[in-house]
């Protein structure tokens, strides 16, 4: 990010697309059915200490939707809710440039882990056959954190979508967070070999579905496209700070045990 703006420049969009792209350090933990999951190999930790920040990638091979629909569908709000299984809320609070905004999502977590919730910057970039979302999560005075949720933190989290036709395309999901909290290992593993492929489908589905629910909710209205449609309040970016993970509070959940096993044993 340049010095005088906390907006991502062409850099941090090269770098992002370098990772999603590349081989080094990514340890396989699921490859089915053209899905393919990966955690990113930390150094040795000694003990049972899980590393604080959790990279991830997923990456789909889509055969039926093109690469502009699935960039559409992760850009509409209003769609979002239809489709998303683990949103709890999620609303847009202010645009920053012509292909950035400021939002604010909170999800649901396995059980018993708390729920959590980010206030992201997001900015995206269309080149030719590639389409970009980038995100991090920044500190706005009017969203604060709250007491029933617990802050998370996206480094830099985001897709890369390379069209490979006119109805298909290679879709990646990267995301590199701090949850917060000491979250146990099975948290961890859930979320790479459950979790992650769930949505991944649910994001395909959705693609495969948005043509014909785009054809009766505003067709022609895509202010991620077309940013003289955006009536969302300007925001200067300036008011805007990285959120780092130091200044929030730790929730240590490690002693959790996932509601589904402590069911199945009872």
């Amino acid at each position: 990010m340049s010095g005088d703006s906390i907006l991502p420049d062409e850099e941090v969009f090269a770098g992002f697309i370098e990772q999603c792209l590349s081989k080094d350090n990514w340890l396989n933990k699921y490859d089915k059915s053209g899905m393919q999951v990966w955690v990113e190999q930390s150094p040795v930790y000694k003990g049972n200490n899980v590393p604080k920040v959790h990279k991830i990638k997923c990456k789909m091979t889509i055969s039926d939707v093109s690469a502009a629909a699935m960039f559409d569908v992760l850009h509409d709000g209003q769609y979002r809710k239809k489709w998303d299984p683990t949103m709890l809320e999620s609303f847009d609070i202010a645009r920053l440039s012509a292909n950035a905004d400021l939002g604010y999502y909170s999800w649901i977590c396995p059980k018993p882990i708390k729920n959590r919730d980010v206030v992201t910057l997001r900015s995206w970039q269309v080149k030719d056959d590639e389409y970009v979302i980038v995100n991090f999560s920044v500190k706005h005075p009017k969203y604060p954190p709250r007491s029933d949720l617990v802050r998370a933190i996206s480094i830099l989290t985001g897709y890369y979508i390379k069209s490979t036709g006119p109805n298909s395309c290679t879709f990646i999901y990267l995301s590199q967070a701090d949850p917060k909290g000491s979250l146990p290992k099975w948290v961890v593993n859930k979320a790479s070999q459950v979790l992650a492929p769930r949505v991944m489908k649910c994001v395909h589905k959705a693609g495969q579905n948005y043509p014909e629910w785009k054809q009766q909710n505003s067709p022609n209205r895509k202010p991620w496209l077309h940013p003289e449609q955006n009536t969302l309040p300007m925001m200067d970016p300036a008011e805007l700070s990285i959120q780092r993970a130091d200044s929030l509070e730790n929730v240590d959940e490690t002693n959790k045990v996932d509601a589904q096993d402590s069911e199945d044993s009872s």
